[in-house]
């Protein structure tokens, strides 16, 4: 390895095991793409893939800048059983990042750790996840956002997190007032309780991603999209993530943003878990691509 490589912050993207089929919970594929834009940034960054969920040998997360986490949460989160090991790498300003259902923990010992590490997180019978689509038309100032234009976009957006109380360090990055008819589901762990119902009856704004710097310097993320694996291919969605990454890295944020290059359906395509089911529509994917971004390769 170069002198100059060493210099480099490193970065884990840790992807869980296959979960939902074909172009859903895409974790690896996901955690690929990612890794594959940062180092292709032209920043001092150097990211990696771990398969499968946490790894078989935790001295491989020795030395990185920040962890991410992009897997099945709930009961079967990869950190759960590394609790204890975690908030020693916290302890030490590792930046954390969670996306989609990696935000979710159970209530209890793995939730008061993620609201001390990113300040929020999913929490069953409060939290709730629907389809819907909002609009993100303004964002705070913040190097998480830079070079990030207004977008909307449909995925499964969780909302109604369970933050620190009074939100103290959380700073909003993705808000907007969910529809009435995202709560159209009965009551159930992720699907409605009385709480976020009479907060969307008080029409009170729900925070889709959120930043948190911790008194140790460690910096944190949490960002409830990324359901739907072809939404990478949205520029502004995945400027969003990529930012985040570089900044819980502790590495400035360029003025425009993380540069990455425009995906294509192919690059969507690649290192799913599953095979293309005989529904597939490519021509679908490639419409979206140019719907999003103005243009779109094979």
């Amino acid at each position: 390895m170069s002198r100059s490589s060493n210099r480099k912050k490193k970065v884990a993207l840790i992807a869980g095991v296959r979960s939902h089929g074909y172009g859903a919970h895409e974790h690896r594929a996901g955690c690929m793409l990612l890794a594959r834009a940062l180092n292709e940034s032209g920043l001092p960054v150097e990211a990696f893939v771990i398969s499968e969920g946490f790894p078989r040998d935790p001295s491989v997360l020795d030395g990185v800048a920040s962890i991410v986490v992009y897997a099945d949460g709930g009961g079967g989160h990869p950190l759960n059983a590394h609790i204890d090991d975690f908030r020693k790498r916290m302890a030490s300003g590792v930046g954390l990042v969670c996306i989609h259902y990696g935000v979710e923990v159970p209530k209890g010992r793995s939730g008061t750790a993620f609201l001390d590490w990113t300040g929020g997180y999913f929490e069953t019978h409060w939290s709730v996840n629907p389809h819907w689509t909002p609009s993100y038309k303004a964002f705070p100032k913040h190097a998480i956002t830079q070079g990030v234009s207004p977008f909307s976009i449909k995925d499964e957006w969780y909302y109604h997190m369970r933050f620190r109380e009074k939100m103290e360090g959380v700073i909003p990055i993705l808000t907007d007032l969910p529809p009435n008819t995202t709560l159209k589901r009965p009551n159930g762990p992720h699907s409605g309780n009385k709480f976020v119902r009479a907060a969307i009856a008080k029409k009170r704004s729900q925070h889709m991603a959120w930043a948190r710097v911790r008194p140790d310097g460690g910096r944190g993320f949490g960002f409830t999209g990324g359901h739907d694996h072809w939404n990478w291919g949205h520029d502004q969605f995945r400027k969003l993530v990529l930012n985040a990454i570089v900044w819980t890295a502790k590495l400035d944020v360029p003025k425009g943003g993380v540069r990455s290059k425009p995906l294509t359906v192919a690059d969507l395509e690649s290192n799913q878990d599953y095979k293309k089911p005989g529904n597939y529509n490519r021509l679908r994917i490639k419409r979206m691509l140019e719907q999003w971004n103005g243009a779109a390769g094979e």
